[in-house]
């Protein structure tokens, strides 16, 4: 997984539902993503994104970043470097789409 930094994060829809992040690459490629959601696994919060020029294709890739926010409320993102981790938190994203779809 490339290394991104957070560039911009911020609620663009009227209805506050709809959150945007740019991610900026090591090469500084910029790409705007939705955030999907925000979600706690072993203690730690993570975040999952989808590209937004992407987001309507079947097989877009979701991102996953751990999430932190400082003392006056600014996000922050890091990567996720083990492979480990990086299973236990695609495992609590899935566990969640599918109790998403079991309330549906």
């Amino acid at each position: 997984m490339s290394d991104k930094d957070l560039n911009n994060f911020e609620d663009t829809a009227e209805d506050l539902d709809e959150m945007y992040v740019t991610l900026t690459f090591d090469d500084g490629e910029e790409e705007e993503c939705e955030v999907i959601t925000i979600f706690e696994a072993k203690g730690r919060d993570y975040i999952a994104l989808i590209p937004v020029e992407t987001m309507d294709e079947e097989d877009s890739e979701i991102y996953f970043y751990r999430y932190k926010e400082d003392a006056e409320g600014n996000p922050s993102l890091e990567n996720i470097e083990a492979d480990d981790e990086y299973d236990l938190v695609v495992d609590a994203f899935d566990e969640l789409i599918e109790e998403a779809d079991e309330e549906d």
